[in-house]
């Protein structure tokens, strides 16, 4: 799933969406196209869609077929997996037959990060189970009991980490609009904008701005959570380690952006710190959903001491 992600961003990258032609999911016509290299990168990239695509629907039958990986929240996630997995395959094919516009490409992202994060959580989930088989204990093995006035902030810091969730999924939604209308030279320099805190907010630049300041504000709104997650739950605690890793992911996601902003005008080492802005952004996400999932476990078990 994680290889999905590189090849989407090595068509988008390298400008190869056309590589097939207007076919699918045949490369102009043939099964083994002749090779150009906007055709070998878009032909890679449904060769290990469509490769994953069947391990998906494998993971999902596994989980819906086998008892003992059967549950409410495999099945939650394994399910996930492959309805965006096939979303994202079938706008990947609209979009070859038929041109699309930049807002519903943007999208192509965003579907194959909600796929990759619930394939991350499945995995996840089955590492928590093999811990509680082997007896080890950890900081993934179980969610996290609190006391009942913890777990009244616990309840105010998820449904704000729902909304943040939302904030973030905007922001990377932003993100790939710049890829696929090339907005990102908009802003020359950083973390100036052509050489101005505030420049003149029109068309590409405006667009490449708002990206900025958007991640900023995230920056902002995830240190004040991870805070108040700390102060909640405590510095040792599985919620507050979580929520560290998410703070130091988003401080790289805007260093990686300014490595972006960069390198904008070397082709070549622009592909690889576009790459790296995508792999950071992948992790920052499925962190904080993870992030909520934890706190929602938190919170039941903490109604469910209470019940007992």
């Amino acid at each position: 799933m994680f290889l999905v992600l590189i090849a989407g961003v090595l068509v988008t990258n390298t400008d190869s969406g056309r590589g097939c032609g207007t076919d699918w999911p045949l490369c102009n016509g043939k099964f083994v196209p002749a090779y150009t290299v906007e055709s070998f990168v878009e032909y890679t990239h449904r060769m290990v869609s469509g490769l994953v695509g069947l391990l998906v629907l494998a993971t999902f039958l596994a989980t819906y077929y086998w008892k003992p990986a059967r549950g409410s929240e495999s099945l939650l996630y394994a399910g996930g997996a492959l309805l965006f997995t096939v979303m994202q395959a079938a706008l990947g094919a609209m979009a070859v037959v038929w041109e699309q516009s930049s807002l519903v490409l943007a999208l192509h992202f965003g579907i194959s990060l909600f796929a990759f994060t619930c394939t991350w959580l499945l995995y996840k989930l089955a590492k928590r189970w093999t811990q509680e088989q082997s007896g080890q204990t950890s900081s993934d093995a179980r969610p996290a009991s609190l006391p009942s006035s913890a777990a009244a902030g616990i309840r105010t810091l998820y449904r704000s980490l729902i909304a943040l969730l939302v904030y973030c999924y905007c922001v990377v939604y932003l993100g790939a609009y710049i890829r696929h209308t090339s907005s990102g030279g908009g802003c020359e320099g950083w973390p100036l904008c052509n050489g101005d805190i505030v420049p003149e907010l029109s068309g590409a630049t405006a667009v490449a701005f708002a990206h900025r300041v958007a991640a900023f504000a995230l920056f902002v709104m995830i240190a004040i959570l991870v805070y108040y997650v700390r102060k909640v739950s405590g510095k040792s605690s599985e919620l507050t380690s979580i929520g560290n890793k998410a703070l130091a992911l988003v401080v790289l996601q805007i260093l990686s952006g300014g490595l972006l902003s960069f390198t904008l005008s070397n082709e070549d080492a622009y592909i690889f710190t576009g790459l790296l802005h995508t792999i950071i952004i992948s992790a920052l996400f499925s962190m904080l959903v993870l992030l909520a999932i934890r706190m929602r476990q938190s919170i039941q078990s903490s109604h469910s001491e209470v019940r007992q």
